[in-house]
């Protein structure tokens, strides 16, 4: 679904990512883990055409996405999440989904027209998807932690995504909920056919939920494979953790 080819970037002379290449598959969930500065936030935000690599190549289902705008990029199919959510607190929930599906549609504003009706049972059926149709009509500020990343995914969805890319998509949450929200992703990636690429910093949300863990540091791709492997991997229990183990 996803393949990514030798992706190179330097930023300030900086080698930040060094000859990357990876592939995901559609129903598989792929984690990308390593130190801070390792360069995962630069491999997502090349991915999602935020930056432009220097060399290397990106491929959706065989078709490059490169010199691709981010608006484009997600029309194509590849939906981003953030590690602080992006969600408008002065709208409702059902409003935020129907923000996410105007922007999918590309329909322009107009101070004739208003919008609170736009495909309202189509927002409401994404919001049940993500448990939330019995709050569509709170405001958004309202929400707990919780309900606003998953409000958050809900919008992704909006774009029929064919990839999702997850950018610590449990950060601040405590145990129940991180396995809540990637218990969630797992069933909506398995339904759809989705192919899922998330960084993540807690190691019981990547060993319990990924299918295959890539390990960067340094910019470059020092480990991969099962959840197994690579926890009794000596390179990425030491780019991670010193020497310690990887729980």
């Amino acid at each position: 679904m996803l393949d990514v080819q030798k992706l190179h970037k330097s930023l300030g002379g900086l080698h930040v990512v060094n000859d990357v290449s990876f592939a995901v598959q559609a129903g598989e969930i792929v984690a990308l883990i390593g130190p801070n500065g390792a360069g995962k936030s630069t491999t997502f935000n090349m991915l999602n055409g935020q930056l432009a690599p220097d060399a290397g190549d990106i491929t959706l289902q065989g078709q490059s996405l490169l010199h691709l705008k981010p608006h484009d990029i997600c029309r194509r199919g590849v939906g981003r999440t953030f590690q602080i959510a992006e969600t408008f607190a002065s709208l409702t929930v059902l409003e935020n989904v129907q923000m996410a599906l105007l922007a999918q549609h590309q329909k322009t504003f107009s101070f004739w027209q208003r919008a609170t009706h736009y495909q309202s049972d189509a927002a409401l059926a994404l919001l049940a998807q993500v448990a939330l149709d019995t709050q569509a009509h709170r405001p958004c500020s309202a929400l707990a932690y919780g309900d606003i990343k998953r409000l958050e995914l809900a919008m992704v969805l909006a774009g029929q995504p064919r990839v999702l890319l997850l950018d610590e998509p449990t950060a601040g949450m405590a145990l129940a909920e991180r396995r809540l929200l990637i218990g969630l992703v797992r069933r909506l990636v398995n339904q759809h056919q989705m192919a899922a690429l998330f960084t993540e910093h807690s190691m019981d949300v990547v060993f319990d939920f990924a299918d295959r863990v890539l390990v960067m540091a340094r910019g470059q791709l020092i480990a991969q494979g099962t959840p197994s492997e690579v926890q009794h991997n000596p390179a990425a229990q030491a780019a991670n953790f010193g020497s310690g183990a990887l729980l």
